[in-house]
């Protein structure tokens, strides 16, 4: 049991790190990004997906004072 106790600790730490929000942001945003494709909305996902990039880093920043 430790050993799975142990790896989930590995992939949290790896995966999360110090910011949950940026794991978060993303994961949040290759879901869009694949919705968006999927849709075929591409000329939307150009726009949206650097936009939602630089919001999730402003996000991670802003409580770094």
């Amino acid at each position: 049991m430790k050993y799975i106790v142990g790896f989930g600790k590995f992939w949290y730490d790896f995966i999360v790190g110090d910011s949950a929000v940026l794991a978060i942001g993303g994961a949040a945003v290759l879901i869009v990004g694949a919705l968006l494709a999927r849709s075929g909305a591409h000329a939307a996902a150009e726009v949206a997906l650097p936009a939602l990039v630089v919001g999730t880093l402003a996000l991670s920043l802003r409580g770094t004072e």
